[in-house]
């Protein structure tokens, strides 16, 4: 099953990419998430994996994930090595004025699983497209907070070297 949601947001693309380049920062804003760590030496950036699990329904699932893509500031995809088998992406681009659209593709499927696996998948839709909404509402606050807190920052510092 293929997902695809979007949304805009008042923060740069440099911001939005920092932001979810952190792996630190999936269990702030990833909907469903239960546990996200890092699996080996490479914290980020291409061929970095993680161990994660999420809730969906009543059932908590995941695996092994690798990043496959990593263009910065635009583009960061990633697919399973091991567990269910999945693949997501995020895509950031610039929408002027001071805004940026983040687009969050997500596909999963029971391999293997034949009728049983597509009734799986299809009742899973609904759950994880919400999962997929409410991630990037969360998302969305959390970028605009520290765009804002950046902004800030750059006051402060513009006032401190002034005076």
């Amino acid at each position: 099953m293929r997902l695809n949601e979007s949304t805009r947001v008042a923060a740069s693309p440099d911001t939005v990419w920092h932001y979810l380049a952190d792996p630190e920062n999936y269990l702030r804003f990833m909907s469903g998430i239960t546990h996200w760590e890092v699996a080996g030496e490479k914290p980020n950036g291409l061929g970095a994996r993680y161990r994660i699990l999420v809730r969906v329904g009543a059932a908590e699932v995941g695996g092994l994930v690798e990043m496959v893509e990593w263009h910065e500031p635009f583009d960061i995809a990633w697919h399973s090595v091991t567990g269910v088998d999945q693949r997501g992406r995020w895509r950031i681009r610039e929408q002027g004025g001071g805004k940026t659209r983040i687009e969050y593709r997500f596909a999963f499927g029971v391999v293997g699983g034949g009728i049983a696996g597509l009734i799986t998948e299809v009742a899973a839709t609904l759950p994880v497209r919400r999962q997929m909404r409410t991630t990037l509402r969360q998302l969305k606050h959390q970028v605009e907070h520290e765009q804002r807190r950046l902004e800030v920052e750059r006051r402060r510092a513009h006032h401190s070297e002034a005076v």
